[in-house]
């Protein structure tokens, strides 16, 4: 089983973490090698790259990722009651 809390809170951070780190390399690399089209499309009213824009999509991430993290962990935990492998003790 699933924790809904730990889940959320872990893939929100990682989605927090992989945001930071695409725009390190929109920064460190020349722009004909990133696409900043696609957190521009992907994340509402962010754009590349302000202060204000950067801070509004790292809490846009986290949000995503916690998100996913709610609706997932409830999904797999019925599923898997449902379904799952019966522990012998």
């Amino acid at each position: 089983m699933l924790n809904t809390k730990l889940l959320s809170w872990s893939l929100g951070c990682f989605a927090a973490v992989s945001f930071v780190a695409c725009v390190l390399y929109g920064i460190l690399v020349p722009q004909s090698l990133h696409n900043t089209q696609f957190l521009e499309a992907v994340l509402p009213a962010f754009k590349w790259l302000s202060v204000g824009g950067f801070f509004l999509g790292l809490i846009e991430s986290f949000l995503y990722g916690a998100y996913a993290g709610l609706v997932f962990a409830p999904v797999y935990n019925f599923f898997h009651r449902r379904f799952g492998v019966p522990v012998s003790q």
